[in-house]
């Protein structure tokens, strides 16, 4: 149980061994962690570490060419996004991956995509399964919706909000499918201040009250070591430091390498 009243569970994926390349290039090499049911597990590390594609190998982006990844207890095999989504996880991406044209609420709404079970045809005709389906898909959105406080632009095109509101926009769509596991890159990227203890506090908020395991990418020290149970850091592909937010600001590779030369 975490210092706030959380409880943490077992492992929920582990990554064992993880090597990916890129023709003679070594995105990541040998790592290994696992994340825990019920955490908010922190992925941190200078610009180039691999940390985007180590999040892709999670979301079935990249396969490794060595290594396995475990999910609640079996090896995974090789998998296209679409079917990691549907094992219950979800993702958002470091550089904002919305329809531009489409309001809030319809972009929202394609986080259900890989949830709908009714055919081509019923979903045309619009009647029976495909009728409730679409009703408790809309009714989803809509509570997702006001949890991340966007109802007042739920109808404004995506293209005419500012940055931070499009952040937002794209959590509601990860949101919306129900994730036991929930990836970020980079949530607050690009936020001024108010944004980010906006964003944060949804993230605490999403962890708390819908237990959703969570693994983040994030550059701003202050928000991972206030936001995470557990920090793994990388540095050229390579795995670092592993541990409590504390125990990683006390590693020295990690002061060296990352959060700056340490004086006395």
């Amino acid at each position: 149980m975490t210092a706030d009243g959380r409880t943490i569970g077992g492992v929920v994926m582990e990554m064992k061994n993880i090597t990916l390349r890129f023709g003679g290039v070594v995105a990541i090499k040998d790592i290994s962690f696992d994340i825990r049911e019920g955490e908010i597990r922190a992925i941190i590390g200078p610009n180039g570490a691999g940390k985007s594609s180590m999040l892709n190998v999670i979301s079935g982006f990249y396969n490794p060419q060595e290594g396995e990844v475990w999910y609640r207890g079996g090896l995974r095999p090789p998998m296209k996004p679409y079917e990691v989504a549907r094992q219950g996880i979800a993702r958002t991406f470091q550089n904002i991956a919305l329809f531009e044209g489409m309001t809030v609420l319809d972009n929202v709404m394609t986080g259900r995509l890989t949830q709908m079970k009714s055919g081509m045809l019923s979903q045309a005709i619009w009647k029976g399964k495909a009728e409730r389906e679409e009703v408790e898909n809309r009714e989803l959105a809509e509570k997702v919706i006001d949890f991340l406080e966007i109802q007042s632009i739920r109808k404004t095109p995506v293209a005419r909000l500012p940055y931070g509101l499009k952040k937002r926009v794209e959590l509601a769509r990860a949101l919306v499918s129900q994730p036991s596991l929930l990836l970020l890159d980079e949530p607050m990227a690009g936020m001024n201040v108010e944004e980010k203890e906006d964003m944060s506090r949804f993230i605490l908020s999403v962890n708390d009250e819908f237990g959703t395991t969570i693994a983040l990418i994030e550059h701003d020290m202050g928000v991972v070591m206030d936001l995470s149970d557990r920090v793994v850091v990388m540095d050229y592909g390579k795995k670092i430091g592993d541990g409590t937010p504390d125990e990683v600001r006390g590693n020295q590779a990690v002061i060296d390498a990352y959060l700056g030369v340490a004086h006395d």
